[in-house]
This record gives structure tokens, C-alpha cells and sequence, in this order.
């Protein structure tokens, strides 16, 4: 989330919950994060989940979901949007997106999906 008080806000709130969270800033960011977790299999070592906004400066959510198409297959991966147009949407999901939350949204919805989803797993 590029959006520095809504990072803070939902880090804080999802640390309240026990989860530990990794912030970044950007896409350039969250490759670069995403990229030194990677293990020899490919997976993600020491990610549950990945919530990212959609449009970042750098890479968007859905050009690092592409790239890293492989190494997100096991990790799922939670977008939020203010750009929440129903090809976005439907874009997001072809790419294996969990869920995609339109901006503004309730942070305790965020919170119970992000739960449901790290249970799931």
C-alpha cells in the first residue's frame, strides 16, 4: 500500500490480531521482499499471505502477480482497490487472487477474510 496512514492502519490492526507484518511501500518494494523470501522450490518462505493495493507506483499488484505467478500459487494474496472496476476484479481473480476489497472498505472485514484465509491454509 503505497498510502502510508492506511499501511499503518491496517498493520497495526493486523499486528493486534498476533499476525507479523511486512510493510512496503510500492511494487518495486514488494518484488524485491517477495524475491528474497523465495526457496529453492519456489514457494514463499515465512509468508502466509500478501495484501497488497492493486496500484502502486513501480509495479501494480496484478503485474507482480503475474510475474510471480509460481511463487504466489501457494500464498494467497488479498487486494485492495480504489480503481475496483469489474475487469480489475475479474482480472485480479483470473490471476489467483483470493479476494479483491474495493476502496473505501471496513478494516475489520479485511481482518476476518485475512483470518478465514491464514486458517484455510
Amino acid at each position: 500500500e503505497d498510502d502510508a496512514e492506511l499501511r499503518s492502519l491496517v498493520a497495526g490492526r493486523l499486528r493486534e490480531d498476533g499476525f507479523e507484518v511486512v510493510e512496503v511501500a510500492g511494487g518495486n518494494a514488494l518484488v524485491d521482499r517477495l524475491a528474497n523470501a523465495m526457496t529453492a522450490d519456489g514457494s514463499l518462505d515465512g509468508f502466509d499471505l500478501v495484501v497488497s493495493d492493486v496500484r502502486m507506483p513501480g509495479f501494480s499488484a496484478l503485474e507482480v502477480m503475474t510475474g510471480m505467478r509460481r511463487m504466489l500459487a501457494r500464498t494467497p494474496v488479498v487486494l485492495i482497490t480504489a480503481f475496483g472496476d469489474p475487469k480489475t476484479h475479474e482480472r485480479a481473480k483470473r490471476l489467483g487472487a483470493a479476494l479483491v476489497l474495493d476502496k473505501p472498505f471496513d478494516v475489520d472485514d479485511l481482518r476476518a477474510a485475512i483470518c478465514a484465509l491464514v486458517k484455510r491454509r
